[in-house]
């Protein structure tokens, strides 16, 4: 099966595709850096959601998520976006941590998995 590779970058990629499976990095805020949870969790979203589209996909075929919050406090103020932007009845398996993340301009990171479809 042959590999392709999105956003290639020194570090990493942006995506990988293996097969009908597409594997995201974690995305953080780009425009939103600095800014709320819910600008910031907005902003990722609508990156997830152009690095879907990039490969062949959508939020309808998310498989899973892995979400960090530098402060779990934030938890319900994500949850309102995030629950904005998810698909009815196309939820992903999904878990969300409180953890350092790699800049202190930066709440919310957010990872995911889909189908291609």
């Amino acid at each position: 099966m042959s590999i392709e590779r999105k956003q290639v970058g020194p570090r990493m990629s942006g995506a990988v595709v293996h097969g009908n499976t597409i594997y995201l990095a974690g995305q953080v805020a780009k425009t939103a850096a600095g800014k709320s949870v819910t600008e910031q969790t907005a902003d990722i979203l609508s990156i997830i959601d152009g690095l879907l589209a990039e490969c062949g996909s959508s939020k309808l075929n998310l498989l899973s998520a892995n979400i960090w919050l530098s402060d779990m406090s934030t938890f319900a103020e994500m949850n309102a976006v995030w629950d904005g932007w998810v698909a009815p009845g196309h939820t992903p398996a999904r878990a969300t941590v409180e953890a350092k993340l790699a800049a202190p301009q930066f709440t919310v990171e957010i990872m995911v998995v889909a189908a291609k479809g």
